[in-house]
């Protein structure tokens, strides 16, 4: 995956009264909120767990592995930036030990806020927390609903494994693969319904 050159994706600013949120607790991490990028009119809607690295060492902007693999697969399938936006279960990137099960509680306001906003056509989560958060429910796993689409709360729904595993595990590239040819042909048949 190395010769593959990401790109920055437009970053959806942060509405500003939210900027400084304090509920859940993470502002107390240092991390500025990220609330989503791509298109916000994009019409499949990506859920990961946290924002990654944004800014390296020298505060300059920088594409974190996590969405160097999602832009790879996205592309390798068909899919353009514009028609994918991502976002995440915490807005802010934790940075040392907090409260997971109550933060990402509290923290699920915002993503609910943004799908009855957007009302996106299709949801991809990526990962165990972004399925566990999504799906309400704590036994769900990428393994056993991988390959199918769901239907969440009236949002068609499919998962895959989180991009950081799929970096640190080769292996499961082609499986990640699979499921974003799975996330394109629906994609391709937006207009037809779910």
């Amino acid at each position: 995956m190395s010769d593959f050159c990401a790109s920055l994706w437009p970053e959806e600013p942060t509405p500003e009264h939210l900027k400084n949120c304090s509920e859940c607790g993470l502002y107390k991490h240092g991390s500025r909120m990220i609330w989503g990028e791509g298109n916000p009119n994009a019409p499949i809607m990506i859920i990961l767990d946290n924002p990654g690295a944004r800014e390296d060492r020298d505060n300059k902007p920088f594409v974190c592995g996590t969405r160097q693999t999602l832009q790879k697969a996205a592309y390798e399938v068909g899919l353009q930036v514009e028609d994918l936006y991502v976002t995440y279960v915490l807005k802010r990137k934790p940075t040392r030990a907090y409260e997971k099960e109550q933060t990402r509680q509290i923290c699920m306001n915002h993503l609910t806020q943004q799908l009855q906003a957007m009302q996106p056509k299709r949801i991809v989560c990526l990962g165990n927390i972004a399925v566990q958060s999504f799906f309400q429910n704590q036994e769900m796993d990428v393994k056993s609903l991988r390959g199918k689409v769901h239907d969440v709360n009236g949002y068609t729904t499919t998962v895959a494994y989180h991009p950081l595993a799929v970096r640190r595990r080769p292996n499961l590239w082609p499986l990640f693969i699979e499921d974003w040819k799975l996330v394109a042909e629906f994609g391709a048949n937006l207009g037809e319904g779910p």
